[in-house]
Order: structure tokens, then sequence, then C-alpha cells
């Protein structure tokens, strides 16, 4: 049995992952989605990423959970980075799943294409807690673009503001580049959040693991809702010995 931790990614909250949680629990496997600060409805958007990163730290530590799995997704990348950094002796293995891995000293906005930076920047200035609300046609054309339209409707809706802080927080990952916990990338190889080529997320962002084993299968960035069998199966194809 493995122990996974699972970190969503951005306009995201702990229950994206609960289809995941009941495929990985049938295959014998315990695993927990916690939510970061600032993500859900109805909580305080004014958070750092250092923030999201205690939160995550704070729920394994008051769990008690050692020898985890650590997956993280999309933005949840740059965040089960610093997790590390903070608690490695609970680490078995770093798992990113389509997950910015950002090089030292930028924050997550240096890693996005520079029509997503200007996208998210105007968006969180026009908003009143500078938080910033996808836009449907982007994350339809890009995030989900192989399920219906009444699905991708469905699914939207479940979506809430993203804070802006994390994303330009300049993160210091001195200490993660030196870690030698064991890593994986899943690559969904119809996943287009980041445009394939320059700001493709592989080789891009898997390359700077180092040393990493690489996973792949077919499906777009919300692979959670559409394949969630199948990625429960990559999930434990990523984390074993």
């Amino acid at each position: 049995m493995q122990t996974f931790v699972l970190v969503h990614g951005g306009w995201r909250d702990g229950t994206a992952w609960d289809p995941v949680i009941e495929h990985l629990g049938n295959l014998g496997h315990l695993a927990y989605g916690p939510t970061m600060a600032g993500h859900g409805n109805d909580v305080n958007k004014v958070v750092s990423h250092n923030d999201c990163v205690s939160s995550i730290v704070q729920f394994i530590v008051e769990h008690d959970l050692t020898h985890v799995a650590l997956l993280g997704h999309s933005f949840g990348g740059s965040v089960i980075a610093r997790v590390a950094e903070e608690i490695p002796e609970r680490l078995r293995r770093l798992i990113f799943w389509n997950a910015f891995v950002p090089q030292n000293g930028n924050c997550v906005l240096d890693e996005m294409p520079p029509s997503y930076r200007d996208l998210f920047s105007t968006l969180a200035a026009q908003s009143d807690d500078n938080t910033v609300a996808l836009p449907f046609e982007v994350w339809r054309e890009t995030f989900m673009q192989d399920a219906d339209l009444e699905t991708a409707h469905s699914i939207y809706s479940t979506l809430s503001p993203e804070p802006l802080q994390p994303f330009v927080d300049k993160l210091d990952l001195t200490r993660f580049f030196e870690l030698e916990i064991p890593k994986s990338f899943i690559n969904c190889m119809e996943d287009t959040a980041l445009p394939p080529g320059e700001w493709g997320w592989h080789p891009r962002m898997s390359q700077r693991l180092g040393m990493y084993r690489l996973v792949q299968m077919h499906g777009s960035h919300e692979a959670a809702f559409m394949r969630a069998e199948e990625l429960a199966r990559k999930i434990v194809e990523a984390g074993r010995d």
C-alpha cells in the first residue's frame, strides 16, 4: 500500500481529487486531497505562496503522515517543491503531474507565456481582492478540450477565483534542487493548458528535475475528471519504488 497526498492546482480545491482518491482506494492505496490556503469558495483570498505551502505542511504533520508520495498538479508543483524543502524526512517520492517546476528565483507567473501573464494581471487588477476568475473560453479550449460542452460547463462551475499573489511570489528553491528524494513526472499528452512547444509542460518542466521517472498518458489538464481511473493507475506507477 502506498500513501499519497495530492495537491491540487489553481482555481481548484481538494475536492477535485475525489474521483481519483476513490480509484486509488479501490487499488488498495491511501490518498488524501487537502485544500491549500486561499483556495475554494468563501475563504480568505489574501494569501502568499508560503501560506499555500504551510497549509500542506500542516496537513501532513497534523495527520502524522510519513513515507508519503507527494503529488502536485499544475500550480501545485511549485507548492510540493517547497513542501519538500520543509519536511523532506516525511516524503518518499515527489510526483509532478503536468506541473510547474520553477527555476530557482522565479515565480510561477514567470514560467507562463506572456499572454497569460498579461491576462491574469489584468483580471486580478479588475477584481476586488486581487484574484483571477479564469474565463470559460480559456479553460474550455486549453484545460478541458476533451469534454462535451455540457460536461465542460458543469466542471467549470466548480472553479473558484485564484489568488494572484502566490503566482507572483519569487521562490527560493535552492534546497529543493539539492534534495535526493526520487521524482516522477506524469505527462498528459493532450494537456495544452501551457501551449506545446517553447512553453510546454514536457520536457521544459520535467527536465529540471534531473533524474526522474517519466509516466505518460492521454488526456487533458482535467484528466482527474475525464480519466480518473486511468490517472489513478498512472499515479501508482509513478509512485512505486
